[in-house]
């Protein structure tokens, strides 16, 4: 068996990387940065804790690393949010779905519980800080208002209706528990919270 190559290594260190991001992102969207341990977050990547802190130096930094991330995601998807194709209802509503879906609803949970908390590092704090909500929501105002303009959104002021909708969406995400029987409500029932 020949050795591997330095391309394969870093390809294999970079998925490892990400495998460890991806199950601390679950682990700190449910259960907060304080009560997460490195223990919690292994098992949930089903690797050795230690492997972790080849890859971070610690809890607070893999952190701080995945609050950076998400963050810089989520600005370059609401900034591309207006041009996306369809008409202002059908591109709020995939965004709408994109933020429900199991794949992403964890990073939504993550970052409405760090942006609340206050038991996160400094550094989040500051990255938090920095941020107003508004920097979130403006991108949509654009294409809500072209909503309005053509008579499928409800009238009032585009930035008050957007937030109020984004703080149901986020509470939702946010609940300790998802009712069994129900569970989360479908795009469609939460989009007729802007439509007429």
């Amino acid at each position: 068996m020949s050795p591997l190559s330095k391309q394969q290594l870093n390809q294999i260190r970079d998925e490892r990387r990400d495998q460890i991001k991806q199950a601390a992102l679950k682990v700190f969207a449910r259960r907060g940065y304080t009560g997460t341990k490195t223990s919690a977050i292994a098992e949930e990547a089903g690797i050795s804790e230690g492997l972790i802190y080849r890859y971070f130096q610690s809890k607070k930094e893999l952190y701080t690393t995945i609050v950076q991330e998400l963050m810089e995601e989520a600005k370059r998807e609401l900034a591309q949010a207006p041009s996306l194709p369809g008409t202002p209802f059908e591109q709020i509503r995939n965004l709408t779905r994109n933020m429900m879906d199991e794949n992403n609803m964890y990073a939504f949970m993550l970052m409405e519980r760090a942006r609340t908390a206050n038991d996160v590092p400094d550094k989040v704090k500051q990255i938090f800080s920095q941020v107003s909500t508004s920097v979130l929501i403006d991108p949509l105002i654009p294409t809500f208002v072209k909503g309005q303009e053509s008579g499928v959104f409800s009238p009032g002021d585009p930035r008050k209706m957007l937030s109020w909708y984004f703080t149901i969406i986020n509470s939702l995400l946010t609940q300790d528990e998802v009712d069994e029987e129900y569970g989360l409500p479908d795009v469609d029932v939460l989009m007729r919270i802007l439509t007429k």
